[in-house]
């Protein structure tokens, strides 16, 4: 029986997008940070259906280092599911994260690794460009109102959600999902299972080869995910409290309603046939019982989601938190 190969150390998971100029010095730098660190490690880039050569590029190289490790999606998915195609195959104990194109400085990872090292009973740590090199009107002041916003809604309050240099345990990323854009809110997902998040500055550079692949139309996505995060956030677990609670409200005033009705057609023997009031009183007790139902059905479904695959609604700390 062959002995088992023990446990790789970190995994850097890399999406990329049309990044043929920046691939062969991504890697390299990429590679120079790890080793230098003493850690077993795999880089995972996963090439989210590039038109130009960085396909090509990251099998050349990879035929010369044997902890490249690429992915090649059959179409451009976008970066969520490219963050998750490499999540699905990191074998590491921590996963590390950041952009292909450069402006993330690969040289800090060796230092997050040594505060997770240090620091067990934190799991996520994320980047905060605290100098970001890049447009004032154009990138940083949406990104800021961005954040600002999330972390409100989210309740996760972070400098840089957009920042992709972050790092992971493991046990925490494995157990996500990632659909839209919700690699943007990786941080505020694991919170909701209890993950001990924390930001540290790092280093960033503007863009000197290729296009930026962000446009304005990604703000609309993302605060379109931003209301599926809140939901899920306060919800997931309990959405009868969601719903029930609309439909008890909707459903009572309906009620009252028809009862001020009941009463002005039998006690005053008014006509109500024809009134408005009489529509509104139906509408809001019927919409009630839907929600209420809406409700029930979600309860359902939750234990479903959950229950035949064991999912948890929670994860194990390795160890109590210091002071506690």
């Amino acid at each position: 029986m062959l002995p088992l190969s023990p446990p790789l150390n970190v995994s850097v998971v890399i999406p990329i997008y049309n990044e043929e100029a920046n691939v062969a010095e991504l890697v390299a730098r990429v590679g120079t940070a790890m080793l230098r660190t003493g850690k077993t490690f795999e880089l995972i880039c996963v090439d989210d259906g590039s038109r130009d050569g960085s396909a090509a590029a990251l099998e050349a190289i990879a035929a010369e280092r044997p902890w490249l490790k690429p992915l090649y999606l059959i179409r451009n998915y976008g970066q969520s599911a490219a963050l998750q195609a490499g999540f699905d195959a990191a074998q590491g104990e921590i996963i590390v994260t950041l952009d292909g194109d450069l402006q993330n400085e690969p040289d800090d990872i060796p230092e997050l690794l040594k505060i997770l090292d240090e620091r067990p009973e934190v799991d996520v740590i994320s980047g905060w460009r605290k100098e970001r090199q890049d447009r004032t009107v154009s990138r940083k002041l949406p990104s800021a109102a961005a954040n600002a916003v999330i972390s409100s809604v989210t309740g996760v309050k972070l400098h840089d959600y957009g920042c992709a240099l972050k790092l992971y345990r493991a046990d925490v990323i494995r157990g996500l999902r990632l659909y839209g854009e919700l690699h943007r809110f990786i941080p505020a997902l694991a919170a909701e299972v209890g993950a001990n998040i924390i930001e540290v500055p790092v280093r960033h550079h503007a863009r000197t080869r290729g296009e930026s692949k962000y446009g304005i139309d990604r703000t609309f996505r993302v605060l379109l995910d931003l209301l599926w995060i809140k939901f899920l956030m306060r919800f997931l677990h309990r959405p009868l409290q969601a719903f029930g609670g609309v439909g008890l409200a909707l459903g009572a005033i309906g009620l009252l309603i028809l009862a001020w009705l009941t009463y002005e057609k039998l006690a005053l023997g008014a006509e109500i046939g024809g009134r408005p009031l009489l529509l509104l009183g139906v509408l809001l007790a019927l919409i009630g019982v839907q929600l209420v139902a809406t409700g029930l059905m979600g309860e359902l479904l939750t234990r479903i989601y959950h229950e035949p695959q064991g999912r948890p609604q929670y994860l194990l700390r390795r160890q109590p938190r210091k002071g506690s």
